[in-house]
């Protein structure tokens, strides 16, 4: 089983950019689909984005439109999430997490079994 460890949070200025990481450990990174999801102070956990395996992607559209952009290195098993134009509304702690099948192209955050410990974004107006 994997362990998972964010990175890259911080502040951030109203159109500024923030390239998020998620560091896993263990062997089996590659056999993961992995997602981003966020939670603002008094909301639910939401998500972001995600990514399988081999490479194929699902975005919140709504919360992204065309800012964010998921990826990964398996060979360093690493998820990541470039956020572009970033605006005040996207300040939340970012979360990253792994699942198995269920979690399949997956926005829902029961599907997915193992999560990171967060990592705080904050964008300023």
């Amino acid at each position: 089983q994997v362990q998972l460890v964010e990175s890259g949070g911080g502040l951030v200025q109203a159109g500024g950019s923030l390239r998020l990481s998620c560091a896993a450990s263990g062997r089996t990174f590659s056999a993961y689909n992995m997602g981003w999801f966020r939670q603002a102070p008094g909301k639910e956990r939401e998500f972001v984005a995600t990514i399988t395996g081999v490479g194929s992607t699902k975005y919140a559209d709504s919360v992204v439109k065309g800012r964010f952009t998921i990826s990964r290195d398996n060979a360093k098993s690493t998820l990541y999430l470039q956020m572009n134009s970033l605006k005040p509304e996207d300040t939340a702690v970012y979360y990253c997490a792994a699942g198995g099948g269920s979690s399949y192209l997956s926005g829902t955050p029961r599907t997915y079994d193992i999560w990171g410990q967060g990592t705080q974004v904050t964008v300023s107006s």
